[in-house]
């Protein structure tokens, strides 16, 4: 389909720039699937709209502090984003602005105690390469003067808050690596979580280490949308639960569009789905055939983008935007510090 089809239009204002007070606080969109906006709620009454025996499957990805700031020998600003590390000498895979013509071997500073040589093309599309050079223990100088990825949309004159990288992660982030938030997961509390559990509702987690692939939109003639891969990993555990909601009648709940697609990548042909780690460049566009997940809690997504794409695969293109003419109307908050929508 044409990115077209999946336009709408909305007030800058509604972009939320900073998180509420409370993470659980937001709201809450309920939307059936295939025929639109069924309810408004608040996030914190999740549990409402669930039943016991569903299983919640979160993204357990934690944000690492991935954009570098640094000069090319001539004086000129570079910024650079790291997306996953080529192998374990400090040679990573790497978006970059300002980057011009730079040449193999060319060296930036970024602090006193990091430097990088660019060595150019990556396998994969518009990722480059950069061989990261350290005074002391690469990960933990990366720590200290890496920032945190916030997206383009959250304006941030002096670089990310004390807030932000409190509340741009998500409760349950243990696996670093990713370059951006899994922002459905950011709404959970310690409360929501005891209140599920109480529920007989179980939430169980996977790993997708978000890459850049969230921040390239779809091609406007509607063609393939090539994405760099990512990785995930599929517990057997988390497997094992979801098996055992499937036998007793439960649901399988993703939250958000990160986990919808490491579930529907992993699913086998026999239902069973595959545990480990992989990687997936799957990109989910309506007429996918959804096999994994019975029901989406997500964020509300730009426009003309892969995660909405996705969104309309699984509720409908028409009950897609209609709810989302819906959530513009009625002032609801828009992308990863906004709210929520619940699609079963």
């Amino acid at each position: 389909m044409e990115t077209a089809a999946l336009d709408y239009t909305l007030d800058p204002a509604q972009i939320a720039q900073h998180p509420l007070a409370e993470r659980d606080g937001g709201r809450l969109m309920v939307v059936e699937r295939g025929r639109g906006v069924a309810a408004h709620t608040t996030v914190r009454d999740l549990a409402q709209w669930l039943r016991a025996g569903d299983v919640v499957v979160v993204n357990d990805a934690e944000v690492m502090p991935a954009r570098l700031h640094g000069r090319r020998a001539s004086g000129a600003a570079i910024e650079v984003l790291l997306t996953e590390p080529a192998d374990d000498t400090g040679t990573w895979r790497c978006l970059a602005r300002r980057a011009g013509r730079m040449h193999d071997g060319e060296r930036l500073r970024f602090a006193p105690d990091l430097e990088g040589v660019w060595y150019g093309s990556a396998e994969e599309g518009p990722l480059r390469t950069i061989r990261l050079e350290a005074d002391g223990d690469l990960d933990a100088v990366l720590r200290r003067r890496g920032e945190l990825p916030l997206p383009p949309y959250i304006r941030r004159d002096a670089g990310p808050s004390v807030e932000d990288h409190a509340r741009y992660q998500t409760v349950f982030a243990r696996v670093p690596g990713a370059v951006a938030a899994p922002t459905a997961g950011l709404h959970f509390t310690p409360r929501m979580l005891a209140t599920l559990a109480a529920c007989g509702v179980e939430v169980v987690a996977l790993t997708l280490l978000v890459g850049p692939a969230t921040f390239l939109p779809l091609r406007e003639d509607g063609a393939q949308h090539d994405v760099p891969a990512e990785r995930y990993d599929v517990p057997a555990a988390t497997a094992t639960a979801i098996a055992g909601a499937r036998a007793r009648g439960g649901r399988v709940v993703a939250v958000g569009t990160t986990v919808v697609r490491a579930l529907e990548s992993a699913i086998a042909r026999d239902g069973a789905l595959r545990t480990g780690p992989a990687r997936t460049s799957l990109v989910i566009a309506p007429g996918h055939r959804f096999r994994a997940v019975d029901a989406v809690l997500t964020n509300l997504h730009l426009p003309r983008s892969s995660l909405l794409a996705l969104v309309a695969a699984f509720a409908g293109v028409e009950a897609t935007l209609a709810a989302y003419r819906a959530a513009s109307r009625g002032g609801y908050r828009f992308y990863s510090y906004g709210d929520a929508m619940l699609i079963q």
